[in-house]
């Protein structure tokens, strides 16, 4: 297994510019070998590449790919805060949240779209416990809203 950045390569992947926050809050915080992250959004350098709910405007994979991309943010604000992604001892914990219209309750599937790359990146370090939670609306009109807890280590 490689690095996280030679994997990130392989799968044709790379990190977006970290996003800037859109209230009053910092985008990552650390405390002893924890990193928090605030909730990240499908953000592409700056644009927001998916919008709408869940079940109406936005279809399950497009849902999967929200998420993938706004974990990808996470690992950016992750490496801009620490320097390297090498750090990442272990993925402690992943919280989604999935705008979803009424009766959709694919919530676990679109937040898979997250985990399964974190464990594709980190192998058994990006092993996780997780929450994915249907909500009405998030922030901007976003499918998908990712927050992530990371130990660092040697």
């Amino acid at each position: 297994m490689g690095t996280p950045y030679q994997i990130l390569q392989e799968l044709g992947l790379r990190l977006p510019t970290p996003p800037k926050p859109v209230g009053s809050y910092v985008l990552a915080l650390q405390v002893a070998d924890l990193v928090f992250t605030s909730g990240q959004l499908p953000f592409w350098n700056g644009e927001l590449k998916y919008q709408g709910k869940l079940g109406k405007e936005i279809s399950l994979e497009e849902g999967k790919k929200a998420a993938e991309l706004c974990v990808l943010n996470a690992l950016s604000v992750i490496e801009a805060l620490t320097g390297n992604l090498d750090h990442v001892k272990q993925v402690v914990r992943l919280v989604g949240y999935v705008a979803s219209n009424e009766g959709f309750t694919a919530q676990p599937q679109v937040v898979n779209g997250a985990s399964d790359l974190l464990v594709r990146v980190f192998g058994e370090r990006g092993k996780h416990v997780r929450v994915a939670i249907g909500v009405a609306e998030l922030p901007l009109g976003a499918p998908v809203e990712l927050e992530l807890l990371v130990r660092l280590g040697a």
